[in-house]
């Protein structure tokens, strides 16, 4: 897997109920948005197919207005739009001009050029083809209505406002001027009728948005009840599942929840009560296994000092001590990994210092060096874990005169590293170590289950145990403890 892979998978979260909310999220929100965009475009469709039809419409009235005015006479036209503009005006702000007028046009969008396609087609299917005229759309700020370039608001309001001012939206206003004669413009006004008042490319509706976040609010809250609820069950299957690793006496769990949880609390239960025999059982058959072995062992060891040979004696001498050091190994090994202790919060820092005192010298100079603090108790077996780090200790100096120590904690682990000055071991060895009665070197007292025994209380505790050859010389074993239940 990639860094860029591993980055990405990090940011899905790991509990049951934040990936639970995650998914959702992702489910809900692809909904929304596909159902949304289904939704827009045929609104959108919708609102395109009645801003055509306003436009047709309007530019039937614009037709049927130059049509009047062009049948009117010359010396009547003036007197009929100031009879118009005394009346409150029309539907249109109309004007008669010698030139047409300039101004600043609003720049295009998809609504606004079909609007004027619309209109400029019925215009010249109304009108003729080759009209002069010009359409297009103005902002009310840069509108100008007369020959003098006069803006709106300089105009009595009775005039134009109620036609071409519609407060707060001043939406844009459709400006036709059509050449009816020679030296003279018929300019026409007008705003687009509601509800097509605004002509400018919209995103999704407020009120869409406002319904994707609550709907999308409301069923993460109901799915992250719902979660927490079917999860606690899960969760005190998870605890009584380390508390029993770490060997304490666990009750049985409460068969509640989903099936699906009643039959994992059920199968769990099963399993502790077996567990529980079979460690019993255990314990009972090593406890024979040390009293039936013991005795014979003694008792031969008094036939071979009856025996006149020296050397037949030595023999048999060396044979015993061989098979009572394979007992004691087997017992130890049983006894050392099965500590029956209850789970406590432990002062780390006061347990390594209790470690590493008898090889401190008053000069500070001793065969042991520690760096680093632990910031917090851990909950585990005092007396196992003291033996754990001891082991680990042990082995350092017996195979590399010197160990040092430096710990690294954060809330997810204790981390502890003990490092020596030794040849370290070969990479092909570095998985043998660990089992029964393995030793590197024959010269060294001992029996081979030290690191044995120290992974195992790791294991116990939810950890692990590691080595590394360091690329200066020498050997490294860490020692991982999860703070928390993973």
């Amino acid at each position: 897997m990639t860094r860029s892979a591993r980055r990405r998978w990090r940011l899905v979260p790991r509990s049951l109920l934040g990936r639970m909310l995650f998914l959702t999220l992702l489910v809900v929100l692809l909904a929304q948005g596909l159902s949304s965009f289904i939704w827009v475009s045929q609104l959108r469709a919708n609102q395109m197919e009645g801003l055509l039809a306003s436009a047709r419409s309007l530019a039937h009235s614009m037709s049927a207005s130059v049509s009047f005015f062009r049948s009117l006479p010359l010396g009547y036209r003036p007197l009929v739009l100031d009879q118009l503009r005394s009346m409150g005006g029309t539907r249109f702000f109309v004007s008669l001009n010698d030139k047409p007028l300039d101004m600043q046009i609003l720049p295009p969008t998809k609504r606004k050029q079909a609007v004027l396609e619309a209109v400029d087609e019925v215009l010249r299917e109304r009108l003729g083809s080759e009209v002069d005229m010009s359409v297009n759309f103005v902002s009310p700020d840069d509108l100008r209505l007369f020959n003098g370039g006069l803006k709106l608001d300089e105009l009595p309001r009775s005039w134009a406002h109620y036609a071409l001012s519609l407060k707060p939206l001043d939406p844009p206003v459709l400006v036709t001027q059509i050449q009816i004669a020679p030296g003279e413009w018929l300019y026409l006004a007008s705003l687009m009728p509601a509800p097509y008042v605004s002509l400018e490319n919209e995103g999704v509706p407020t009120q869409q948005l406002w319904f994707i976040l609550l709907t999308t609010s409301f069923l993460l809250l109901f799915i992250g009840i719902l979660v927490h609820w079917q999860s606690r069950p899960l969760k005190r299957l998870a605890q009584a599942a380390r508390e029993m690793s770490l060997g304490s006496e666990v009750e049985l769990l409460p068969e509640a929840g989903g099936s699906e949880v009643v039959e994992v609390s059920r199968a769990f239960n099963s399993m502790r009560e077996r567990i529980g025999r079979y460690l019993t059982e255990r314990a009972q058959l090593f406890t024979a296994i040390s009293h039936d072995l013991r005795t014979p062992i003694t008792r031969l060891r008094l036939r071979v000092e009856l025996l006149e040979d020296p050397a037949l004696q030595a023999k048999f001498s060396r044979d015993l001590d061989e098979l009572e050091l394979l007992v004691k190994g087997a017992l130890q090994c049983v006894k050392d990994t099965d500590i029956h202790e209850n789970i406590e919060p432990l002062d780390l820092n006061l347990l390594l210092n209790c470690i590493t005192e008898p090889y401190l010298t008053p000069t500070g100079n001793g065969r042991v060096s520690l760096q680093g603090r632990a910031g917090l108790p851990y909950p585990g077996k005092p007396l196992a874990l003291k033996r754990c780090i001891g082991n680990l200790l042990d082995n350092a100096l017996k195979y590399g005169e010197r160990a040092h120590l430096s710990i690294e904690d954060s809330p997810e682990h204790f981390v502890l590293h003990v490092d020596d000055e030794g040849p370290g071991v070969p990479e092909a060895w570095l998985a043998q170590v660990f089992e029964p009665n393995f030793r590197l070197s024959a010269k060294k007292p001992g029996y081979g289950l030290g690191l044995g025994i120290a992974r195992n209380i790791a294991h116990s505790h939810g950890g692990e145990i590691t080595l590394r050859n360091l690329p200066e010389g020498g050997l490294r074993v860490t020692l991982r403890l999860p703070r928390k239940l993973e």
